[in-house]
């Protein structure tokens, strides 16, 4: 029995970007196709099959252990990119400035799909979500860069709204346009807490 249902839930890609030298800036370059290997996106300096574990881990890694990259892409909705773009008050969040991979327009409620779901290309590439990306400070210079006085309301404004953290399961191509189809996992909420 399948452990994945796939859903009548599709996207279209709207924006697809690397972030070339996260040591020299955060904001990532847009791009019109993606090639995606098992290491993640060609020419991302998040991509790699393991990372160093950071902050969002340390209840379970120490800061600095290596562990498998499921961090490989920033994933965020054009729909939720309005919502902060409204919150910061600019007209356009600029996908850039959060170092966003790829923009999907149609995905409801994005941010908070279950982890192990899929995204899966016409291709067949496809993508894992880990998790909710967390809203960090590090966009908040790149937005005051083109858009002076803003930057600092975006932690706050993207609360729920940043996206998620993924990792490629089957290499392919992205591409501006491509439409992508949502698989989620075949269980039941977990009731444990």
């Amino acid at each position: 029995m399948p452990a994945l249902k796939p859903t009548d839930v599709t996207g279209r890609i709207v924006w697809l970007g690397v972030v070339a030298d996260r040591d020299a800036a955060l904001a990532s370059d847009p791009r019109e196709t993606l090639h995606l290997t098992l290491a993640g996106p060609e020419g991302e300096a998040h991509g790699g099959l393991t990372r160093p574990s950071c902050s969002r881990v340390v209840a379970q890694h120490p800061k600095g252990t290596e562990i498998r990259n499921v961090r490989q892409l920033c994933i965020m909705s054009e729909e939720e990119l309005s919502e902060i773009a409204a919150k910061i008050g600019v007209e356009r969040f600029d996908p850039a400035w959060a170092g966003a991979t790829l923009i999907v327009s149609g995905i409801p409620d994005l941010t908070h799909l279950p982890p192990s779901s899929r995204i899966q290309a016409e291709d067949g590439a496809t993508l894992v979500v880990d998790m909710e990306n967390r809203p960090c400070q590090l966009p908040a210079p790149v937005i005051d860069a083109d858009a002076p006085g803003h930057g600092r309301k975006f932690k706050r404004a993207a609360q729920g709204r940043r996206g998620v953290a993924a990792w490629v399961e089957r290499e392919g191509m992205l591409r501006l346009g491509g439409r992508l189809r949502l698989h989620i996992p075949d269980q039941r909420p977990w009731r444990g807490a």
